[in-house]
């Protein structure tokens, strides 16, 4: 039974309540010149009624229509209750209470409890699968490391800076990919968009096992980067269609933390696999490529029965749950301009704080980058040996994995961005300190400790920052891509910094630099918030603007003087 809300009514007898439509799927026998066949086989026909609840809360059937009708329509809501069950008994389904976004009654009133049961059951249907895709998807692309110590370097003849040029070459097709990829989420389904890409890149790895030249990694690395592209940028955004925007840093936090488990697992894995040189005439390090491709396939196929696209169409939340997310939704103001238009995408593209974050992300994506590709250099650089150095890779990331979750819980928390990306590069400018300063391998060590749990969990914050100053799903969309995008070119970066070991001056000294950069734009864009939000409540005072001019601003996005930008 669907119950729609079509606004204020008077009923036959005065009383001024809502008037709902009542779509009755068979629950009545046809007629005998009516039939209508039911999944059961039994005749029923379809009736409409209309019907009154008063503002008393009681249930008044109306006397002028439908009166054959009556007789089953008492007083009270509980027939109504009474009717669906009826229904879900000879049909086997009752439809679900929604109200439609033109109607007069525009907001459904929800108590907190009920939004944290409806978050809880978000996060344990969505959290663990999609970081799942991105511990897949960052193991895949940070696997390169652990194979160069594994051997590779050797067998490939990877001398000089050949290696170098390999790890960076992924970076240049994945940042140009990665706008187009969120355009095409949002013109596809979700569930279609993210299984496909994520087969794609499973091919490539596992026949990234055959490359054994230089020129061969090269391009194996250029079709990985492209089929990644999408990934990462696609899910931030996708969180930010279920949840509000106080909500997204912690999600964005669990989900981001699975890099961090990638570089833990990625050890362990590394280390593991490494014992099947020779098997199938393969290295080591090859088998690290075949094998982790081929998981990702796997879970590909799986993720196109598994994957919801968005939550008003969420089979695993029930009608009342759905209302409740949509509200949610509603009540942060992120369904502005949710259809496709181009000028959209101009909004993003020229607004100067989409390139304010554009900054912050490539000064906290280098050090990222520099962790998960360097990192077992880095420690084997300290004397241990190539085995020890791979397991030892393992807890700066799980100390990351760690602190992400939680400042990402702190910052929604508090609902604040900038002081927790300001002292994530305080702790890992120190722990970079420590590393260009010291050469005893324990200090060092805790060095690389302090730069990974410092700079791994700025990343998710500022995620959830850059997707809140956009008004719109288009306009957030392409702010995210163009963030990680344009970002992600610091990968390029990262590639080269680091070649004159064990003590690494240039890298550790260029990355202390972005880091300084980054808490400077931070600190510059927290003024400018707050700025601009004491700007818009003046104008809103002065024009008498309220919740219900929303619509009149709908296409302004975060220019609208309704919108307000999170600190």
């Amino acid at each position: 039974m669907v119950v729609r809300s079509s606004g204020p009514h008077s009923s036959a007898d005065g009383t001024l309540g809502t008037q709902l439509k009542l779509d009755i799927a068979p629950i009545l026998e046809a007629p005998p010149n009516t039939p209508h066949e039911s999944p059961g086989g039994t005749s029923w026909y379809h009736a409409l009624a209309f019907v009154t609840f008063g503002s008393d809360g009681e249930f008044h059937p109306p006397l002028s229509s439908f009166s054959s009708l009556s007789t089953d329509l008492s007083s009270t809501p509980g027939n109504i209750a009474k009717m669906s069950a009826d229904l879900k008994e000879k049909n086997g389904s009752v439809d679900h209470l929604s109200i439609p976004p033109n109607s007069d009654e525009e907001s459904v009133q929800v108590d907190e409890a009920a939004r944290q049961r409806v978050l809880r059951k978000m996060d344990w249907h969505l959290l663990p699968f999609i970081s799942m895709l991105y511990l897949l998807s960052f193991l895949d692309r940070a696997n390169i490391g652990n194979a160069r110590i594994a051997g590779m370097a050797v067998d490939a003849h990877l001398d000089g800076l050949k290696y170098n040029v390999v790890a960076a070459v992924f970076f240049i097709p994945y940042a140009l990919a990665e706008v187009p990829s969120n355009v095409c989420l949002k013109l596809f389904r979700p569930s279609r968009w993210i299984p496909t890409i994520m087969i794609a890149w499973g091919v490539v790895m596992t026949l990234m096992c055959l490359c054994k030249t230089y020129e061969s990694l090269i391009i194996a690395r250029v079709f990985l980067g492209l089929t990644e592209a999408g990934l990462f940028p696609g899910i931030t955004f996708y969180l930010s269609l279920w949840y509000r925007r106080q909500d997204v840093a912690k999600r964005i936090a669990i989900f981001f933390s699975a890099a961090t488990i990638a570089g833990a697992f990625g050890g362990l894995l590394a280390y593991g696999i490494e014992h099947m040189e020779g098997i199938a005439g393969l290295h080591g390090w090859q088998w690290i490529f075949c094998l982790e491709g081929i998981v990702t396939v796997l879970v590909a196929f799986a993720s196109y029965f598994y994957m919801h696209d968005y939550p008003e169409t969420a089979k695993f939340l029930t009608a009342e749950e759905r209302t409740i997310v949509v509200q949610m939704l509603k009540e942060d103001k992120q369904g502005q301009s949710t259809h496709f238009e181009y000028k959209y995408v101009w909004q993003a593209m020229f607004d100067y704080k989409t390139w304010v974050q554009v900054g912050i992300y490539i000064g906290l994506l280098v050090p990222v980058y520099a962790i998960a590709l360097f990192t077992p250099t880095i420690v084997k650089a300290l004397h241990y040996s190539a085995a020890n150095a791979q397991l030892l890779t393992v807890p700066p990331f799980v100390a990351g994995c760690i602190c992400t979750i939680l400042v990402g819980m702190y910052s929604d928390k508090f609902n604040l961005r900038g002081p927790f990306v300001i002292g994530g590069c305080l702790v890992s400018m120190i722990g970079y300190i420590i590393l260009i300063s010291q050469s005893r391998p324990g200090v060092s060590y805790l060095g690389a400790i302090l730069a990974a749990v410092g700079v791994y969990p700025t990343i998710a914050v500022d995620l959830a920052w850059a997707g809140s100053i956009a008004g719109g799903d288009i306009c957030k969309g392409v702010t995210i891509a163009m963030v990680i995008g344009i970002g992600n070119l610091g990968g390029v970066c990262s590639s080269f910094i680091y070649i004159n070991g064990p003590r690494f001056y240039e890298g550790h000294g260029t990355i202390i630099a972005l880091l300084a950069m980054s808490m400077s734009l931070s600190a510059f864009a927290m003024w400018d918030y707050n700025r601009l939000n004491k700007k818009n409540e003046e104008i809103c005072i002065a024009k008498g603007l309220d919740e219900k001019d929303h619509e009149a601003y709908k296409d302004a996005g975060n220019k609208s003087p309704l919108f307000r930008f999170t600190v």
